[in-house]
């Protein structure tokens, strides 16, 4: 079965959307877009708003509460050159919500536009904040360029002159929001709002997690309403969402790195849930399928530590699976509950409230998943990783789903409409 799903041919997973198709802003009102309803094989439409009565009473649906960051930064050097500055992952500190309380300086991985122009010295940006003058330096530390080789990321070291502003105020001061690039467009100041969930929580996200643009607190009372079981976890997206497959076969693209953050209470709830999850987007099924291996890591070895928790991109689909999709260790099939089990299990012999962990889990046709039994999420690239979750989650009847939204007006990507896909 791996060596089925390494060799998918991307360009299978292609569809015409031409650029009218692509919404370049939102709707005036979040939960009034198009829904297209996918229920075993029958392809209908309705409105978001109505999302809670075709969902089942007593499930549990799990957000992603991440909020999207001011990542991009602008400076310009003497001679003139405008250098763009694109946070992508914290260095000095790695946690996140350390980095952004950091008040002197840090260090990010960071893509560089202009780099051509930036050979050699720091950037400087001189603005004021909290009524004084600060000056802000950005150095790329070329030590570290050989570590970093073959990736797009440089290491770039921050300062600034005012210990009593935080990393975080300066990127409210003079970040600005990263809204994908397929827009087209510059970032306006009313996506500062409209490209975050109401329920964004979590700051770290380079791009939001986009089917849950569509939930208003309305619709939440009305979850409420309907018995469903809401829960929240983070995954903090990174641009690499956004990274076309350009490898003929699947095999020679490299997901990027996500961080995770799953609370006790999210691993309790889904136990009493038979382990059974609705995902809000495609970040959330990383993450809830992701916890499946991790506990599968626990079983092989109850010492592992955090940093041997994290989940390689074919993990999933190299390890000794049985008849029912289970991951066998010695013999033994390891079940969901099992996992989610070990997971518990290693909070409490930590002493620990939250689970730590990254993954790098790709979900293409082939994969069986363990958790996510329904699925809300918008309507994706052509020939893009996310575009093969969907067909993995539908067993391959992702044609059925684009060519309906195609003919049916349906609004494609960040900013578009929305998909219920119940298998």
């Amino acid at each position: 079965m791996a060596e089925d799903t390494k060799h998918i041919c991307i360009s299978d997973y292609s569809y015409p959307l031409p650029d009218s198709r692509i919404a370049k802003f939102p709707l005036a009102e979040r939960d009034h877009s198009k829904l297209l309803l996918y229920r075993h094989g029958e392809v209908s439409e309705d409105t978001f708003y109505r999302l809670p009565e075709y969902l089942p009473e007593g499930a549990l649906m799990v957000f992603n509460n991440t909020k999207v960051i001011q990542a991009r930064m602008h400076f310009r050097k003497e001679t003139g050159a405008l250098i763009e500055v694109f946070l992508m992952e914290p260095a000095r500190p790695t946690d996140y919500e350390l980095m952004f309380q950091t008040n002197h300086a840090c260090a990010w991985l960071c893509m560089v536009g202009n780099l051509k122009k930036w050979k050699e010295g720091s950037l400087k940006r001189v603005f004021e904040i909290k009524g004084h003058r600060l000056t802000l330096t950005a150095a790329m530390d070329r030590s570290r360029e050989q570590e970093l080789a073959g990736g797009t990321h440089h290491w770039i070291s921050f300062e600034w002159d005012n210990t009593n502003v935080s990393f975080a105020e300066i990127l409210e001061a003079v970040g600005e929001l990263p809204i994908p690039p397929y827009l087209n467009r510059a970032t306006e100041e009313s996506d500062k709002e409209t490209y975050q969930t109401v329920y964004s929580k979590v700051k770290g996200s380079v791009a939001a997690p986009t089917a849950g643009l569509h939930f208003t607190d309305k619709v939440l009372k009305s979850l409420d309403g309907h018995g469903i079981d809401r829960e929240e976890l983070t995954l903090h997206v990174g641009a690499g969402t956004f990274k076309p497959v350009k490898s003929r076969e699947i095999e020679g693209h490299s997901m990027h790195t996500e961080f995770v953050v799953v609370r006790r209470q999210t691993l309790e709830k889904l136990l009493k849930h038979g382990c059974c999850a609705i995902a809000v987007g495609t970040t959330s099924v990383r993450t809830l399928e992701s916890l499946y291996y991790m506990g599968v890591k626990l079983v092989s070895d109850p010492d592992a530590a955090e940093k041997d928790l994290h989940v390689d991109q074919w993990e999933p689909y190299d390890l000794p699976h049985n008849a029912e999709g289970l991951v066998e260790v010695d013999g033994r099939a390891v079940t969901v509950e099992d996992a989610v089990r070990q997971l518990l299990a290693y909070l409490d012999r930590d002493g620990l409230d939250v689970l730590h962990s990254s993954t790098q889990i790709i979900i293409a046709p082939g994969y069986d998943y363990k958790i996510v039994k329904i699925l809300v999420t918008n309507f994706h690239q052509p020939q893009s990783t996310l575009l093969l979750l969907v067909s993995a989650f539908v067993k391959g009847d992702w044609r059925k789903i684009y060519d309906y939204a195609l003919s049916h007006e349906f609004r494609f990507l960040s900013y578009g409409d929305s998909s219920l896909l119940i298998p």
